[in-house]
């Protein structure tokens, strides 16, 4: 089973180096109010030497039309990643993939969207009901998301059997900071499985 692995809330140069060195698929940063917040010219700088192939996500929280065309014309992400209720009100390229985001309690998904499934509140590190992901799972493509890390991952995705996994607190040694270390044990943890195979 090949498992897409998402690393969230880079905000240093370094950091975003150590993600694509350890393999993740896709690097998330942060433009809602968070510690791990960036600008979208931040964004673009750290991430200006990510190869082909890795996804860059900008992730929000209920953007303004305009905060949103500032982050599209000066970070030109390959994916948005909000709440799904937000997207009604946001113009997205077509050549710019949408993630929704649908927190725990959420009703079904459409069948053939890839989607983030996570708790109330984005970046706290709070593990969602794995048992009620896992049935949300059999709709669409999901990215589980909340309280993972290295300890857990491979049981998430065991457990779980989402399209991809998605990890921010739990791999920071201090707040808005990641752990080198810890980044490349979560994505070996999360492709654990297709390596061997």
């Amino acid at each position: 089973m090949s498992v897409l692995v998402k690393v969230c809330g880079l905000t240093h140069a370094d950091d975003v180096r150590a993600a694509v060195e350890s393999g993740a698929d896709a690097l998330g940063f942060v433009f809602a109010a968070s510690k791990r917040r960036v600008t979208a010219e931040l964004a673009a700088d750290i991430s200006r030497d990510i190869p082909d192939g890795v996804l860059r996500v900008a992730v929000m929280l209920h953007p303004s039309r305009v905060e949103w065309q500032v982050v599209a014309d000066v970070f030109r992400p390959d994916v948005l990643q909000t709440d799904a209720g937000d997207f009604a009100a946001l113009e997205v390229a077509a050549d710019i993939e949408s993630w929704p985001v649908y927190r725990q309690g959420a009703g079904a998904v459409a069948a053939d969207d890839t989607y983030v499934y996570e708790g109330a509140k984005s970046g706290t590190g709070t593990t969602v009901d794995w048992d009620q992901a896992a049935t949300m799972a059999r709709s669409g493509n999901m990215i589980l998301a909340g309280g993972l890390g290295p300890d857990n991952v491979a049981e998430a995705i065991e457990r779980v059997r989402p399209f991809g996994v998605d990890a921010s607190s739990s791999l920071e040694r201090a707040p808005g900071r990641k752990d080198a270390d810890r980044i490349a044990a979560y994505v070996s943890a999360a492709k654990r499985d297709q390596l061997r195979g």
